[in-house]
């Protein structure tokens, strides 16, 4: 392999490196400015979008030890995008463009050591945020906590409201 297109699996190696999943997208009907504008929605996210060669991306996952994608993603214009610590999030913004300009199409990708295609992108998509399902968890956690303290406060509430109703019929 030419030292050029090394030095571009590398580049395509280190960007896998950026994060636990790969989307890759067919991109051939986006212009120049909705790409700036589809990058920059990602980078809120910390994530970013390339366009890649379908022959050195499939290097690239080779030489990581990913797993083998469709022969079908890896035809046409392909950009990967990567990047972020919320997957979720990011598939979010994708389908967000997507649903916007109705040209950037899902091919799949790959999720830990999983190959995903776009439908299972796109429940990914439909996810709560991170800090929602955080709020969620901390809720179902201290719920038990928060009935037992209930159950326990009860029942010296009842016997005060016991002896106060004794202490109003002496008193009467």
């Amino acid at each position: 392999m030419k030292e050029e297109k090394k030095y571009l699996v590398e580049e395509i190696s280190d960007h896998l490196a950026k994060s636990n999943y790969v989307y890759l997208t067919n991109y051939d009907q986006v212009t120049m400015s909705e790409t700036d504008e589809l990058r920059q929605s990602l980078s809120e996210d910390t994530a970013e979008f390339h366009v890649v060669k379908n022959r050195l991306f499939g290097v690239a996952i080779q030489s990581r030890e990913l797993p083998q994608l469709s022969e079908e993603w890896l035809k046409g214009p392909t950009a990967i995008v990567v990047g972020g610590e919320n997957p979720s999030a990011v598939a979010k913004t994708l389908f967000k463009f997507h649903k916007s300009k109705s040209k950037l199409e899902l091919k799949g990708g790959i999720l830990g050591d999983q190959v995903i295609t776009s439908d299972e992108i796109k429940q990914l998509s439909k996810l709560p945020s991170i800090e929602v399902l955080r709020s969620q968890l901390v809720g179902m956690l201290s719920a038990p906590a928060q009935r037992a303290v209930n159950l326990l406060s009860a029942i010296p509430r009842q016997l005060l409201t016991v002896l106060q109703a004794r202490s109003k019929q002496d008193n009467s």
